[in-house]
């Protein structure tokens, strides 16, 4: 992308659906237009939502958040399940601008923190969280496969 136009943020609708297809194929997460489709209603409510970042009608990227319920506590968490950012456009500052929305929305509805994974084959993703400011000594990340 050679000319470029600002970047906005906006919720995901089904007119987006191949482009996020395409960037979580990219990331070696195979996903068909059809299958985002029905994730994208997944996560439309007040405690759920994607977010795609947009230049010129072009999806640079995306994020899906959810904000799950603390038992300890009477407040949420907010959990960034997915970001993704197109590979010819990282280093612009996209990634980080969908995570400070993650941000924004964890405010607007009172959470605690918001939490992210990032896989140990994703050394960027760590580092890009560690800059933000993200702990990753706060907890141990298990599971099993069922």
């Amino acid at each position: 992308m050679t000319d470029r136009q600002p970047v906005t943020l906006r919720n995901a609708t089904a007119d987006d659906a191949d482009r996020i297809a395409g960037l979580f194929s990219d990331e070696g997460y195979p996903a068909g237009p059809s299958d985002v489709v029905e994730r994208l209603g997944r996560f439309d409510s007040d405690f759920s939502r994607v977010v795609v970042a947009d230049s010129g009608g072009e999806v640079l990227g995306f994020i899906a958040v959810h904000a799950l319920p603390r038992f300890e506590h009477s407040d949420r968490i907010v959990r960034v399940v997915a970001l993704v950012v197109d590979a010819g456009v990282r280093e612009r500052g996209i990634g980080r601008l969908l995570m400070a929305e993650a941000e924004r929305i964890g405010s607007e509805i009172g959470a605690a923190f918001v939490e992210v994974t990032a896989g140990r084959h994703r050394p960027d993703a760590q580092h890009l969280y560690e800059e933000l400011g993200y702990d990753a000594s706060v907890a141990a990340y298990l599971r099993k496969r069922l």
